[in-house]
């Protein structure tokens, strides 16, 4: 009996099977990669409070849909709680407005003043801070530290604004 002869084998074909796997894993390989960070979406309420948090404040009983004022609108974006915190030893309640996006922002924000009077009934002590889309107003007065954390947490968590 003779032995069964075999195809030859084809150094060819290996050569390009390689040749394609490589392009494969690095084509595979560049998809992830990136020359640029994406840009940082504005953070939702639990975002903001850790930012809150890391800067150096304690928040504590905290509501949502609390406007401080009869404003339908901005009842639906408004988050409130107390805070103290650095250099702010007595609570101060704050008012978290959280818009949409920079489009609706730039909207409402005007509203947020109108509501803060029947909160905040002496004008020399109103607080406030923005960086679109959040807005966080208050009565008042807030220490230095404490306006520099409450400034700093929301502009981080604003992220690019819109």
């Amino acid at each position: 009996m003779s032995p069964v002869p075999h195809p030859p084998v084809y150094r060819a074909s290996v050569a390009a099977s390689a040749a394609l796997l490589i392009g494969l894993l690095v084509s595979l390989a560049s998809c992830g990669a990136s020359t640029t960070a994406p840009s940082p979406t504005p953070a939702d309420f639990q975002g903001i409070a850790a930012e809150l948090v890391i800067h150096g404040l304690h928040i504590d009983h905290v509501v949502s849909g609390d406007a401080g004022c009869d404003d339908l609108t901005l009842e639906r974006t408004a988050i409130a709680l107390d805070a103290t915190g650095l250099d702010q030893a007595t609570p101060t309640r704050l008012f978290i407005y959280i818009f949409r996006n920079r489009t609706s922002f730039d909207k409402l924000r005007e509203t947020v003043d109108g509501c803060a009077r029947s909160y905040a009934t002496n004008p020399d002590t109103y607080e406030s801070v923005e960086a679109s889309p959040f807005v966080v107003a208050s009565a008042g007065p807030w220490a230095p530290q404490f306006r520099a954390a409450v400034r700093a947490a929301i502009t981080k968590a604003a992220g690019t604004g819109d």
